[in-house]
């Protein structure tokens, strides 16, 4: 028998900062650019009622973690739910089961806040968010953390989630952000963008997008999910969390491949490189001020391992959770 923390929703809520989700996740991938295994998710698609499931795992040998996400969405309740196994990367023994729910929308605004602190310019200042929904308030929490931003321009085209986000997060952030009526309103200008949508087609439009900018988009996880217009993913500096997810379910990146703007015969030519060979430097970042970068964050275990490892770190520290006794599998076949 072995004793696990389980730790609830309402018990991993607080118990990090944006910042220091920042930290585990940028060192997350660094580990993974210099050889820690990290595999593209993988998705098991049930017909009838409709529904996935799906999962993702990374070894963070540093860390000394291991796990992922597994979850389910859809079915008969509509809805998702997210599980995550965390395992000690030395011992293999279960550290924790963590409910997913409330981290997700911190990890995944980390990873978004890595790829902006690697692609974007210095001197950015202004950020376009397209997208006012919970991912989007997580991806904004955790990019104000990696540059001194003045501006921020929220659309949605639902008028009221807009103007929500906008009082809200100029709150939470200290940085005034303005809802507006479209998103070419809320390009103009901008130095970052971000998109977090669940959009089937691109949200902004390629003519938008002026030289220099960087876009983080999380909303193009599958094909057929595709936040960008294909004409911005051909001709940008193109940089996945992971390479190896790129033919399989890069929405935008795919479309730009049916569109004939990237080689059918060779797409993996126009991948730049994969955010963890950028952050151990064996590939450049930004090297034209004048570029346009894409970071494509369709989710991996890897921020998922950093991050629930520093929340369960933190959970400890602080006496939260319940433990729970699992047994071995040796114990479990043997009867020992």
């Amino acid at each position: 028998m072995t004793e696990t923390l389980f730790l609830t929703s309402d018990e991993v809520a607080g118990l990090a900062e944006p910042a220091e989700y920042v930290d585990a996740v940028r060192d997350g991938y660094r580990q993974v650019g210099e050889g820690a295994p990290a595999e593209p998710r993988t998705k098991l698609v049930n017909r009838d009622p409709a529904g996935m499931l799906t999962t993702y795992a990374a070894i963070l040998p540093e860390t000394g973690a291991m796990g992922g996400y597994m979850y389910a969405a859809g079915f008969g309740e509509q809805d998702v739910w997210f599980i995550t196994p965390l395992f000690d990367a030395d011992s293999g023994e279960p550290l924790a089961l963590i409910d997913g729910a409330s981290m997700n929308p911190f990890k995944t605004g980390a990873a978004g806040a890595v790829g902006v602190d690697t692609l974007a310019r210095d001197d950015a200042t202004e950020v376009a968010v397209i997208g006012a929904g919970a991912q989007a308030r997580g991806q904004l929490r955790a990019t104000a953390t990696v540059r001194d931003f003045e501006a921020v321009r929220v659309y949605s085209p639902t008028p009221e989630s807009r103007e929500t986000f906008a009082a809200e997060m100029t709150e939470t952030v200290s940085i005034p952000v303005e809802a507006v009526d479209s998103s070419t309103a809320a390009l103009a200008g901008a130095d970052v963008v971000i998109t977090a949508t669940n959009a089937s087609d691109p949200v902004i439009d390629d003519a938008d997008v002026e030289p220099g900018t960087h876009i983080t988009a999380m909303g193009q996880y599958t094909p057929g999910k595709n936040e960008l217009p294909p004409e911005t993913v051909a001709r940008a500096t193109y940089v996945p969390d992971l390479r190896d997810r790129v033919m399989q379910d890069a929405g935008s990146f795919l479309a730009a491949i049916d569109a004939g703007l990237i080689d059918e015969a060779d797409p993996e030519a126009h991948v730049h490189a994969e955010l963890g060979e950028i952050i151990v430097g064996s590939a450049p970042g930004r090297t034209d001020p004048e570029a346009v970068t894409v970071f494509d964050s369709g989710g991996t275990g890897i921020e998922t391992v950093a991050a629930a490892h520093l929340l369960y770190e933190r959970a400890v520290d602080r006496g939260r959770g319940e433990t729970i006794s699992l047994s071995p599998g040796s114990e479990a076949l043997t009867g020992r």
